[in-house]
């Protein structure tokens, strides 16, 4: 059964270089991040030990280094980031994203454009298997923002959109 206690971080202000025009790769922008993470806090609340839950001061150092990282073109692709990032911690079983981008290059009057994604964790394997190390290295790929070759899957899902 999923946990229903939860862990939020609201409105984290990173300065990133992101986006598919150049301006905004020189220039960079601010983006704000959401993020709600699913998890049993039962046992920290009980102990009243920080290493018995996701230390969220560290947590939302992570996702602005993962955010800050290399630049991309999409948002769907920096929320994607950040969601494996978050996963990566072994008490996170589920998880929102919201990556708002309050300077989006958009010619009419907006209050905000932002992406939401929810991830959740894998399951093992019928066989009892946990994550590979492929899978491991896709995580650490994204917490470090590293991008797929030219020929990576997120080249083309970036060429898709």
């Amino acid at each position: 059964m999923a946990s229903l206690d939860t862990i939020q971080l609201t409105g984290l202000r990173v300065r990133a270089h992101h986006g598919v025009y150049d301006f905004e790769r020189e220039n960079g922008q601010d983006f704000v991040i959401d993020v709600t993470v699913w998890l049993d806090l039962a046992r920290a609340a009980a102990s009243d030990d920080v290493s018995t839950t996701i230390h969220y001061g560290e947590l939302a150092e992570s996702i602005a280094r993962a955010v800050a990282g290399d630049p991309v073109d999409l948002i769907e692709t920096v929320a994607e980031r950040v969601a494996t990032l978050v996963l990566s911690y072994p008490a996170a079983e589920r998880t929102r994203v919201t990556v708002h981008k309050p300077d989006a290059p958009i010619s009419v009057p907006f209050a905000d454009v932002a992406v939401s994604i929810e991830r959740e964790q894998r399951a093992p394997s019928a066989s009892g298997d946990h994550a590979t190390r492929d899978d491991q290295a896709t995580r650490d790929d994204h917490a470090t923002g590293a991008r797929p070759g030219r020929h990576g899957s997120a080249d083309r899902a970036d060429a898709d959109a």
